[in-house]
């Protein structure tokens, strides 16, 4: 009897993976409303029955899910030294017309409107790469200029991506990274860092 229980036990955790990872996808091409339960088992090769077993309901799966998505890093880093440089750069490049989609900001752009999606969403994004960015901070209201950052990923990843603005996608990478950072640092460097000159000038005046 010992000897079944691990097999039991993979069956499970490979089940359990099998429809995280359909969940995934679904919910990434269709958004949580448009996210079916039979399609994400069809998908996974199960029944319907065996997502409320593993994860108790569409929502539970949903929030497992987005922080699957949400988990690892993107475009934000783990490292401060060129953390600028670094967003900004990895973005140009996750942005291009080229390049392969980022699946967490889709997830979030098809679901976030949805009133049962949009707190698993924001505690998704908060939990992840918001509290990355912010632990990453130094000085004062961290988290803030956290989420100030992620608006400027976001809001270029959307209009690069997904609606397409000539401008942005046009743009040289390297040119586009450079003017990226430039808008970064202000809001990642430690708080405080530039106003100090500017109140001398003013004493001085």
């Amino acid at each position: 009897m010992s000897a079944a229980h691990p097999a039991r036990r993979r069956d499970g955790a490979a089940t359990r993976e099998a429809i995280l990872t359909a969940a995934v996808v679904e919910f990434t091409e269709h958004g949580y409303a448009r996210a079916g339960v039979r399609q994400i088992a069809e998908r996974a090769g199960v029944t319907a029955m065996m997502i409320n077993r593993y994860f108790g309901s569409k929502e539970g799966l949903f929030a497992q899910a987005v922080d699957r998505a949400f988990g690892p890093p993107t475009v934000v880093g783990d490292e401060l030294p060129g953390l600028a440089h670094s967003i900004a750069h990895t973005l140009a490049e996750r942005t291009a017309p080229d390049a392969e989609r980022l699946d967490p900001f889709l997830l979030l752009l098809r679901s976030a409107a949805d009133p049962e999606a949009t707190d698993v969403v924001r505690q998704g994004v908060e939990a992840h790469v918001g509290a990355r960015l912010a632990g990453l901070l130094q000085g004062s209201d961290a988290d803030v200029r956290a989420q100030l950052g992620l608006a400027l990923v976001a809001g270029t990843w959307l209009l690069r991506s997904v609606v397409g603005t000539t401008a942005l996608t046009a743009a040289d990478n390297d040119r586009l990274a450079d003017l990226l950072a430039d808008m970064l640092r202000p809001v990642i460097r430690e708080a405080g860092a530039t106003s100090a000159p500017a109140a001398s000038e003013g004493t001085a005046g």
